[in-house]
């Protein structure tokens, strides 16, 4: 029994739900769509070159999360989660989380991408542990602010490390499987990294590295 350690967006799903978060929020009126969209595609262009300010994004990104009350956010996300999700769960990815669930290794979702979003993604997986960008909550409400460290590229081993310290498990024969160069840390840490559907920049690091290279979306819908 081991650690199975999977990443969330491009890995398990077929696209991004950070991304098609805000894209949804734009469609449905919450934000403005052409500047919001804007945005949000300058943020993801500079997140795939590697060259994301996290924190700028967190701030940009967690904005309708403060400006919305509780109720209407969870109305929302319930529709994008069928409307938008779903569909871009394919049965490869589902296979190789209960592959193994069957192996009886411990499952973990780590993710940049807050937690309020991806929350209920980890339920459609029924994955118990999830490692996500936490929101602030202040009396009941989300402040727009992070709390702690983002999980985002070294923040992930923190993160993880924190994890571990308090459940007492180890990365002693842990898989982790991801999509992005972004994941180098946390990839070069475990026994068995493998390489998801990969960036151009982790493609090649893999292959150098001889790692393996898994397609779970190679026939399955994509979006962002």
């Amino acid at each position: 029994m081991a650690l199975a350690i999977f990443d969330l967006d491009n890995t398990l799903l077929s696209g991004d739900s950070d991304y098609l978060w805000g894209q949804y929020l734009a469609e449905i009126g919450v934000v403005d769509a052409d500047t919001y969209e804007t945005i949000n595609r300058r943020f993801y262009e500079e997140y795939k070159q590697g060259r994301l300010d996290i924190f700028a994004f967190l701030a940009f990104s967690m904005r309708p999360l403060a400006e919305n009350a509780s109720e209407d956010l969870l109305r929302w996300r319930a529709r994008f989660i069928e409307q938008k999700i779903l569909p871009l769960i394919g049965e490869p990815a589902r296979e190789l989380v209960e592959d193994h669930r069957r192996a009886g290794d411990t499952l973990l979702i780590v993710t940049a991408t807050n937690s309020f979003v991806t929350s209920p993604i980890a339920e459609l997986f029924d994955i118990p542990n999830l490692i996500g960008t936490d929101p602030e909550v202040q009396d009941g409400r989300f402040t727009g602010r992070v709390a702690g460290i983002p999980s985002f590229r070294e923040g992930k081993v923190a993160r993880v490390q924190d994890w571990l310290d308090k459940t007492g498990l180890t990365l002693h024969d842990a898989t982790f499987y991801s999509d992005s160069h972004n994941d180098l840390p946390l990839l070069e840490l475990v026994d068995h990294p493998v390489a998801v559907d990969p960036d151009d920049t982790l493609r090649n690091y893999a292959q150098a590295a001889g790692w393996p290279i898994i397609s779970l979306h190679e026939h399955a819908p994509t979006s962002a």
